[in-house]
Formats: structure tokens, C-alpha cells, sequence
């Protein structure tokens, strides 16, 4: 058990980020009914960034030494993936609802595989590519599977589709900076998520004052109510969920650690199960299993 966990921490802290987000995706689809997706993403990390910096002090690990290539890459990291990326996003969820903007977003970890080979040029053997297929195909089928089963389905729009694929290209563009940034680096991968935060906070910020919102978009957040809701799924979804996909990215080549943190929905449906008392078709479960096979084949590469 504890040679398992020494050589698989990418792999395992891309899972446990899938778990988290697949949680935390159930909380934000609701949440974002009441802040925009630009509102709701700055505040997430303002939190989260509050919580890194209070992290930072009781660990004693202040002012590490980054050199100037690292630093530009995560910063752009924070400002593609969780300024444009996360954004895009939480509007996909409003437009087309959480199942199709997931099967949008498995795109994601074939886009940050062939990214990674041609601008780090970072080799994965064959079944390593067979297993992000399975493992993309799986979890499409079980989010196509869900969306049959809703009785209400989201009307699919374009700008929810458009949406949908440039959260895709900004998670896969912002995993493959992280990528490059932290391999073969010693970087905290802590104080990488603190400066990917910091990057997709401040581009935040300039997109709020362009389209010169007044102070009155956080009025909602005078809910007591809304804010715990929304600093509890900061603290685990941007908090811990960053800092493991940093973790994840450091050990695990990019396109496998997207693969696997990509594998919220198979988390989902035992949440379903359990809280919302849903049904499971044998064709949802079939496509769990096709899934399971290729993150297997992740792990045995």
C-alpha cells in the first residue's frame, strides 16, 4: 500500500481533485443561480488565495526561490485556466447545465495530451493514449447516459457550446503550463497554486473594472447563508482542488493527470445515489466500467 502511494502520487492526487470537484459541481450548479460566472469565480479565489497565504505562514514556507520562466508560466497558467477557464465554465453551467458541459470538457484531456507532445514534448507509451480514449469515452457515456435520464434537460445553446470548448481549451492550455513550469522543478506545488490563483485573480479583476461592474454584483453575498456556502466549496474545491491538480501535475505527465482529474462524473453518480436517491441505468454502470479500465491502464503504463 504505501509502495502504491509513493509511486503513483500524480495519478492519485488527480483523482482525489475529481472527487472533490464532482462535489463541489453539485454545490455551483446551484449557487450559480444566484452570482455570475465572473462574480462567483473571483470570489472563489479571493477566498481560496486568503486560505493559501494563512497556509503559507504556519508552514513557514514564505518567499520561495522561482525563477522568472517558472513564475511567467504559472501566472498565464492561473490567468488561461481559472481566469478564462473556470469562467467559461460556470457559464456553460448556467446555459447548458452541468452534463453537457461536462461531456464538453472531456475534451480536455486528449487536447492537453497532444499539447503536452508538441510543445514539451512529453511521450506517453501506447497504453497510455488507449487509456485516456477509454477513460474520456467512459466518462462521456455515463454523462450522455444521465442526460437522457433527466427529465428536464438544459436547452442546448451556442454560446453554451462555445463555452463549453473554450473551458476545455483553457483547463488543457492551463494544465500544460502548469505542466511545463513545475516537471522537473523543486516548486511547492502549493506556491504554484498560490501564484496560478493570483494570475486568474487579477485578470479577473481587469475583466470586472472593463465591464465597469458597480460593487452592488456582491450584494448576494450579504446572505450569510450564500457566503458559507460559497467559502466551504472555495476551501475544497479551489483550495484543496488546485493544490492537488498542482500535486498531480507535478508527478503525472499532463495528459494523464487531465484524464483522471476529468472523471468527476463517475464520482457523481454514487453522490446521486446516495443524497438524491437517483437510478443507475446498466448502460451508466457499463460506461463507469469502460472508464475504470482506462484509468487502470493510466496507472500500468
Amino acid at each position: 500500500m504505501v509502495n502504491f502511494l509513493t509511486d503513483y502520487p500524480g495519478e492519485l492526487a488527480a483523482l482525489s481533485a475529481a472527487l472533490i470537484w464532482a462535489i463541489a459541481s453539485v454545490i455551483y450548479t446551484g449557487v450559480g443561480r444566484q452570482l455570475s460566472p465572473l462574480v462567483l469565480n473571483l470570489v472563489k479565489g479571493l477566498i481560496a488565495i486568503g486560505l493559501l497565504i494563512a497556509t503559507l505562514l504556519l508552514t513557514g514556507n514564505l518567499l520561495p526561490t522561482v525563477n522568472p520562466r517558472s513564475l511567467a508560466l504559472l501566472l498565464l497558467s492561473g490567468t488561461v485556466g481559472i481566469g478564462f477557464g473556470d469562467t467559461a465554465y460556470f457559464g456553460a453551467l448556467n446555459c447548458i447545465g452541468p452534463r453537457r458541459t461536462l461531456v464538453l470538457e472531456s475534451l480536455s484531456p486528449p487536447l492537453a495530451a497532444v499539447l503536452a507532445l508538441i510543445f514539451l514534448q512529453e511521450q506517453l507509451p501506447s497504453a497510455g493514449w488507449v487509456g485516456i480514449v477509454l477513460t474520456v469515452l467512459g466518462v462521456t457515456w455515463v454523462v450522455l447516459e444521465r442526460s437522457r435520464e433527466a427529465t428536464t434537460p438544459a436547452v442546448l445553446t451556442l454560446r453554451g457550446i462555445v463555452l463549453g470548448l473554450l473551458a476545455a481549451g483553457g483547463q488543457a492550455g492551463g494544465a500544460v503550463m502548469s505542466r511545463a513550469a513545475l516537471a522537473g522543478t523543486d516548486i511547492n506545488p502549493l506556491w504554484s497554486t498560490f501564484i496560478r490563483l493570483v494570475g486568474g485573480v487579477v485578470i479577473l479583476l481587469l475583466w470586472l473594472g472593463v465591464q465597469r461592474q458597480s460593487i452592488r454584483v456582491l450584494q448576494p453575498l450579504r446572505s450569510r447563508q450564500l457566503f458559507v456556502v460559497v467559502a466551504g466549496t472555495a476551501f475544497i474545491s479551489t483550495y484543496l482542488g488546485i493544490w492537488l491538480q498542482q500535486l498531480s501535475l507535478k508527478y503525472a505527465p499532463a495528459g494523464v493527470a487531465q484524464s483522471l482529474s476529468a472523471t468527476s462524473p463517475l464520482f457523481v453518480i454514487p453522490i446521486a445515489v446516495i443524497f438524491a436517491r437517483d437510478k443507475v441505468s446498466v448502460r451508466a454502470v457499463l460506461g463507469v466500467l469502460v472508464a475504470i479500465v482506462g484509468v487502470w491502464l493510466l496507472f500500468t503504463r
